[in-house]
């Protein structure tokens, strides 16, 4: 979920460049573009996984599988 918002701030950072927008410092492209690679930073440690839950299974004794 985090790299979509990550792949989504670059958009949005790129276009800020690209058209050459005025914003304010905040919203400056640099800082849409950090903010992207913090996404991007905390996507590839594993934070913000669509971790659905591990339910366990009961095998049965005589399965071999």
């Amino acid at each position: 979920m985090l790299g979509i918002a990550a792949a989504v701030l670059f958009f949005i950072a790129f276009l800020i460049n690209a058209a050459d927008i005025g914003t304010s410092d905040v919203f400056s492209s640099t800082n849409v573009m950090l903010l992207g690679l913090t996404a991007l930073a905390l996507h590839l440690a594993g934070i913000g996984a669509n971790r659905t839950g591990h339910t366990t299974t009961r095998r049965r004794p005589w399965s071999r599988s």
